[in-house]
């Protein structure tokens, strides 16, 4: 990079230990829902940051004996475990990058499910999954084996070829963080008691992890400086502090963040680029060490700013390095506006959560690395001389047309509206979701630089319109709507009494529908519209009432580690919740709804419903030109396709993934029988 580049801080080296990184992009441990599942998928999406310019890249968390196990997770418990994570490395050293292991025993936090070991813990206590397990009080040869396997894993790392070992004291997920926690921690021995004894165990291992491999690896640690739980928990102006000044000099590097995940990992909803700043600004003041932290970055201007004021020396990421695996690179070729910037959604976090491999919003590549061989910034170029018509300029209208445009298509782009976005646009209005946004402004910007791609606004374009447009191959990206009756998951047809109210959805709400209180808003969805919904209208100052057939609001945001945070929220502004209940009928007197157990009605005051259940594909104008297939060859079609909302509605995700996926297939998927590639069980010798 030229010197004279504003930008050129974030590019200079930074010793760690032994090694040194190429540059201040450091990519964080994540999960990835790949782990020892899908060895290959996750080496090569390690591989695809450090191509990026990701200077460090990580894996997820490691276990490192029986005693301590989720199934998502990767392993390091025996030399068998050490050929798949010896994959990861060879790619990630392509690049000259450094690859990092994080170590973890996860103590209490785990489950065991698969090895049936008993739980540990400093003190005994419940497990913290949400099964009948109980944690045993750690013994002194229980703290001698953990710091045993912790060496043993730290050498097998070394022959894998991990270029940085990671001590993990962080998100409240391993035993170093609870032996340092005074309330998880009540021994009397000398781990316990004084903060020098709660932090004996921490000390160790960072020691004998050096002993054993710091002469050619980097030593490093991860902690939770503060727990954000006051004096419930760690705090950085006194644990975390403590525990960083007492050990300054021990690591090669601090990496610091603030505990638990759905703090560290804090949806845009709830948080600004950069939250994490105060809690961990102290650290750079008590080491010489370098400093790594992380706040969904995506300005390179405001990481030239934390450098440059002494708060951090690497810039951490994980979603960020999700979005955009080459946001290093393009931060240092100039391409500051191609940069596909972290929207702060936590679908990345709840696809892991759900034991599968990562997916993300802004990156449709993103899992698709290996098994369908998409590079997240090649696309083949154009393998025929197709002409493609694209209706709707939604999240999948706007994907295909970007993603077909690089590939050197001649493509029309047809939006019935006068601004672009669709859904994505509208939902973007809504309280704490403005930076979903970055969905539509990428595609926009790279679709405004290319020359192949025009758009029409106010286009609407019936089957005439369609066959008259001379395109080759027609992906219909028409959307979906909310529908108003009630019908979802819990309700089969419409509730009764749906003329007595004035009866609206999400749809509505977001057109600035004016909607009269009393309100209940009903939520068979379970994501995060109907919380956001009645939220929006709360904050217009009516009374607002959420019933759910669910235990709690927004039940799936659990995955996006939301869900506290969307209750507590609609709590504070006033809106009552009304859960295990389904709505069973209107009247001009308002809702009637049931418990959902034991059948027991009763009735809520109402002048308005919202019906957040499910969402209906705007497809007409599809069936019509099917029922005119015999026409398609004379206007020289040979293909129409739904994608996105249109042939399945889904999260925004899907349907970026959706017109991704007709443009590098051209709505011709490849292979009838399976789609991808897959890894297949290797069966043990010993049978």
């Amino acid at each position: 990079m030229n010197a004279d580049s504003p930008y050129a801080i974030l590019f200079e080296p930074v010793k760690i230990g032994p090694v040194t990184a190429r540059n201040r992009f450091y990519q964080v441990p994540h999960c990835n829902g790949m782990g020892r599942g899908f060895p290959t998928e996750m080496a090569v999406m390690r591989g695809i940051k450090a191509e990026g310019g990701w200077a460090v890249v990580a894996t997820e968390q490691c276990d490192i004996h029986p005693t301590t196990e989720l199934r998502s997770q990767i392993r390091l418990w025996d030399d068998r475990d050490i050929p798949y994570l010896a994959r990861m490395t060879e790619q990630v050293h392509k690049f000259d990058s450094l690859a990092a292991i994080e170590f973890v025993h996860m103590g209490y936090y785990g489950s065991n499910l698969e090895s049936r070991e008993p739980l540990m813990a400093p003190s005994g206590r419940p497990g913290y999954q949400t099964i009948p397990a109980y944690a045993r009080t750690m013994d002194k040869q229980d703290i001698r084996d953990v710091r045993r396997w912790h060496k043993a894993a730290a050498l097998r790392a070394k022959r894998a070829g991990f270029d940085i070992m990671i001590v993990y004291a962080g998100h409240n997920l391993s035993l170093a963080m609870h032996f340092m926690s005074p309330r998880l921690n009540q021994r009397t021995d000398e781990y316990g008691g004084s903060m020098e004894n709660r932090a004996r165990l921490f000390r160790e291992l960072i020691e004998e992890t050096k002993d054993a491999v710091g002469d050619t690896c980097g030593v490093t640690v991860r902690m939770a400086v503060d727990e954000l739980m006051g004096e419930r928990g760690i705090m950085g102006e006194r644990e975390g502090s403590e525990v960083v000044e007492m050990l300054a000099e021990l690591p090669d590097l601090w990496d610091v963040n603030c505990s638990d995940w759905k703090n560290d990992s804090i949806t845009s909803r709830f948080s600004e680029e950069g939250f994490q700043e105060s809690y961990i600004d102290f650290v750079k003041g008590l080491t010489s060490k370098p400093v790594a932290g992380v706040g969904r970055y995506t300005s390179p201007d405001r990481m030239v700013s934390l450098i440059k004021r002494g708060v951090l020396d690497m810039i951490g990421a994980a979603r960020p390095s999700i979005a955009d695996p080459f946001l290093p690179r393009k931060i240092e070729e100039g391409r500051i506006e191609d940069i596909r910037e972290c929207i702060g959604c936590n679908n990345c976090v709840a696809s892991n959560n759900k034991d599968v491999p990562i997916l993300c919003t802004q990156n449709p590549t993103q899992g698709e690395e290996w098994r369908r061989g998409w590079h997240p910034e090649t696309i083949a170029p154009k393998d025929s001389d197709d002409t493609v018509l694209v209706v709707g300029a939604g999240a999948a209208g706007l994907e295909a047309a970007r993603a077909l445009g690089q590939r050197g298509y001649d493509v029309t782009l047809a939006e019935a509206s006068t601004t672009l976005g669709g859904r994505v646009a509208r939902e973007s209005t809504l309280p704490g979701l403005s930076a979903w946004g970055r969905v539509r402004d990428y595609r926009a910007y790279q679709i405004s630089q290319m020359a192949t791609v025009e758009t029409y606004f106010d286009s609407a374009v019936d089957a005439a319109g369609v066959l008259e447009a001379g395109c080759s191959l027609v992906a219909l990206a028409t959307g979906a709507h909310w529908r108003r009756d009630g019908v979802g998951r819990a309700i089969d047809d419409p509730v009764p009494g749906l003329e007595s109210l004035a009866v609206y959805s999400p749809d509505d709400v977001m057109a600035g529908a004016e909607i009269t209180g009393p309100v209940v808003v009903y939520d068979d969805d379970h994501f995060y519209m109907g919380g956001v919904v009645a939220e929006a209208l709360r904050n217009q100052g009516l009374e607002v009432a959420i019933v759910t057939p669910d235990p709690v609001v927004s039940s799936f945001t659990e995955f996006t580690l939301e869900q506290s945070r969307i209750q507590k929220q609609l709590l504070k502004a006033g809106v009552g919740i009304v859960a295990l209940h389904n709505l069973v009928e209107l009247d001009s007197g308002g809702a009637t709804v049931a418990c959902v157990y034991t059948g027991k009605t009763r009735k809520l005051e109402a002048a308005s419903v919202v019906m957040v259940t499910t969402m209906e594909p705007v497809d007409g104008l599809y069936h019509t030109l099917v029922a005119r297939q015999n026409e398609w060859a004379d206007h020289g079609v040979r293909r129409i396709v739904r994608i996105g909302d249109c042939l399945a509605p889904g999260t925004i995700a899907a349907a970026v993934w959706s017109g991704h996926r007709f443009a590098r297939e051209l709505g011709h998927p490849p292979g009838d029988e399976f789609p991808y590639r897959r890894e297949a069980m290797a069966l043990s010798p010993d049978y």
